[in-house]
């Protein structure tokens, strides 16, 4: 069987061959988006606020995506594992045909949603005509967007990772040429200033789904899709949802606690805002690299589960621990020497500039602590444990920072919640290591 290799290759040389084109591939969509914003802060700092102001409800409609595909991963690699390859075709149909009635509901609901929402946190009239413009053509490519995240699942779960790290990088890649010829114009085309941003970020979601197509199509494959009238099987549909539902909450969650974030911060001052949507876009290069390694361990954490081989799956999750915990700590220290330089390639404002800084410095020091709680989350979803995966999740991002956000900033103002940061970390990866520590693997 081709994907044998999976519970026969040696652990450190399998983690790295699944990782690394998966942590490739998350650090080129760490550049996109930090060039995206860099090229939107070019427009005027209202385009960028209303980035800032837009990015949960593109969080959201990531999550919901990210959140099928995890559960219809874990699913179907547990199938290929225990050597029941029409079992997992089945279930990589259903979560096809779950990304495009999901894709549609989001487009609805965001175009629908986006007015109110950005009205909840600025009255800045040029603030919201850049959202909405932005909003309406973004959250219009939400299908495509929702199918390139099942096919990227369904390529990871059958150990395809360079075929996922090349759709993805073309996505992102097409995305940072676009980007600078879409919003200034050149000779030859006209400049559309955020329109042409927006644009831009639809190509660049749509683009991963027609290499996928094309993979698909022309390599022989163990998954192989098909689709009749009874094809929703609602016992693969409760199996996907089982997974991915807690899975899309937990990625949903920043959302939530970005919109909370933003309604404390707004209070201070609409600076603070900015920074904080300024932060999240940094913290991608940090996060989504470990999330390269997360994605890379989780179908061969499936796989090895589903084969029976326990030893394995403890090796792998080792393994991993100690690649995240190298990426956060060089995270760490960029974030500590250069962060007024990082934060100035989104602002020239010299307070600004300041502010951002010591924010960002304070909330570095929680990167470190941070990977116990993302790698074992992310172990468990592998394991087909969405529920516990949540649990921290929830830990993360709502049960420990939002009331200490808040407390801390009516005692330390604004400083309280960069504070909240760190402290929330820690938390949370004490509940995550005793979590961890009660699963049975056999």
């Amino acid at each position: 069987m081709q994907n044998d290799f999976m519970r026969e290759k040696p652990v450190l040389a399998l983690v790295l061959s699944m990782s690394l084109p998966m942590t490739l591939s998350m650090l080129v969509n760490s550049l996109y988006n930090i060039v995206d914003s860099y090229f939107v802060a070019r427009i005027s700092e209202e385009a960028m606020t209303a980035l800032s102001l837009v990015y949960p409800l593109q969080i959201l409609t990531t999550a919901v995506g990210v959140g099928l595909g995890i559960g219809l991963n874990a699913v179907a690699s547990f199938y290929l594992g225990a050597k029941q390859n029409r079992e997992a075709s089945c279930a990589a149909s259903v979560g096809v045909i779950l990304s495009i009635v999901h894709g549609i509901l989001l487009t609805v609901f965001c175009i629908l949603a986006v007015p109110r929402f950005l009205r909840l946190f600025t009255q800045n009239p040029v603030i919201i005509q850049h959202g909405l413009i932005y909003s309406y053509i973004v959250f219009s490519f939400c299908v495509p967007h929702s199918l390139g995240i099942a096919f990227e699942k369904i390529f990871q779960a059958q150990g395809q990772m360079m075929i996922s790290m090349i759709s993805m990088l073309g996505g992102c890649i097409a995305n940072i040429v676009l980007d600078p010829i879409l919003i200034f114009g050149t000779p030859f085309t006209p400049a559309m200033g955020i329109t042409g941003a927006a644009v831009a970020t639809g190509i660049g979601q749509t683009l991963p789904i027609l290499i996928y197509l094309f993979f698909y199509w022309t390599r022989p494959l163990p998954i192989k899709l098909g689709f009749r009238r009874d094809s929703l099987d609602g016992r693969l549909c409760r199996k996907i949802y089982a997974v991915g539902v807690p899975a899309a909450i937990t990625i949903a969650l920043p959302s939530v606690l970005i919109t909370v974030l933003n309604g404390i911060l707004a209070s201070f001052s609409q600076t603070y805002v900015l920074i904080l949507g300024i932060y999240y876009k940094l913290q991608t290069f940090i996060y989504l690299t470990t999330s390269g390694v997360v994605q890379g361990i989780r179908p061969i954490i499936g796989y090895n589960y589903g084969a029976e081989e326990y030893a394995r799956v403890r090796a792998i999750f080792s393994t991993a621990l100690k690649l995240t915990l190298g990426v956060m700590t060089i995270g760490t220290v960029i974030c500590l020497f250069f962060s007024d330089a990082l934060i100035g390639l989104f602002t020239s404002i010299p307070d600004t500039i300041q502010a951002g800084g010591r924010a960002l410095r304070m909330i570095s020091c929680g990167f470190i602590v941070s990977a116990v709680s993302v790698t074992i989350s992310g172990t468990l979803e592998g394991l087909g444990r969405g529920m516990d995966s949540l649990k921290i999740s929830l830990l993360r991002y709502g049960v420990t920072i939002i009331p200490l956000a808040f407390f801390f900033s009516r005692i330390f103002g604004v400083t309280g919640v960069w504070c909240a940061f760190g402290v929330s970390e820690a938390l949370t990866s004490l509940a995550a290591v005793w979590i961890y520590r009660r699963v049975k693997l056999s």
